[in-house]
């Protein structure tokens, strides 16, 4: 057990129509709500906002490739001018909710696609943290540690590291493929296991054996996998044990 209490962020990815928000916000302390590109419209915007304020979350946007068909997990062969366009048009779709519903825009979080694509591409990158800063905000962004997407941003704008607690990785420190059946975590134990290891160690155990490092201090589920509501319930009855607690 740790000798003293530890705290560390839980964000999930919502307002994708998977039906378990409710279920899932009481377990986590920020969230990333689907801005259009993938998924999302005013009104999911505005019920995934209200929730996250009922239960005191912080609340991001989560935007996409403008990709519907494929939610947001292709990636698309665009411009750089096009794709900035697209982002900044979710983001101030958003803004807008956020405006009316009262609430800060505390973080941005890009999803699927356009996250893993944006770790190794310049323009990609690029494209991201243009559309935000021509948002006029300053949000957090969240970032795998030591990506492209990492060093285009952290001198711009403020930049929180992200791992996953419920995906397998590469021995690079990539995300293993979705097209692999063992790219997801669905086992409660092995989900935790891996949180663990990243919050006491740093390091998470890749695919092939490998340790790996995990500099970070936010931890994602995706809202859509079957068992993130079990995995959730799971991983905080052993953060209790280990003296690990939300922030």
């Amino acid at each position: 057990m740790l000798s003293e209490n530890t705290y560390i962020d839980i964000n999930a990815d919502l307002g994708e129509g998977a039906g378990n928000d409710e279920l899932i916000m009481p377990f986590i302390s920020s969230c990333n709500i689907a801005c259009g590109g993938h998924y999302g419209d005013s009104v999911s915007m505005a019920d995934t906002i209200r929730l996250a304020v009922k239960h005191k979350v912080k609340i991001g946007a989560h935007p996409s490739f403008p990709d519907t068909d494929n939610f947001g997990r292709k990636v698309l062969t665009i411009s750089k001018e096009e794709l900035t366009k697209s982002i900044l048009t979710q983001l101030i779709g958003f803004l807008d909710i956020c405006a009316t519903e009262g609430v800060t825009m505390h973080h941005v979080k890009p999803h699927g696609a356009l996250y893993n694509y944006a770790a190794k591409d310049a323009p990609t990158a690029d494209a991201i943290v243009e559309a935000i800063l021509a948002s006029k905000q300053r949000p957090i962004l969240y970032v795998p540690y030591n990506s492209i997407l990492h060093r285009k941003s952290e001198n711009l704008l403020p930049v929180r590291f992200e791992a996953f607690i419920d995906r397998r990785y590469d021995a690079n420190g990539s995300l293993v493929s979705r097209s692999l059946h063992e790219a997801i975590i669905h086992d409660p134990e092995l989900a935790w296991n891996q949180l663990e290891r990243m919050v006491k160690y740093g390091t998470i155990t890749a695919m092939s054996g490998t340790e790996i490092k995990a500099k970070a201090s936010t931890f994602c589920i995706h809202g859509d996998h079957d068992n993130s509501v079990k995995i959730l319930e799971y991983v905080h009855e052993r953060m209790k044990d280990q003296n690990i607690f939300l922030k």
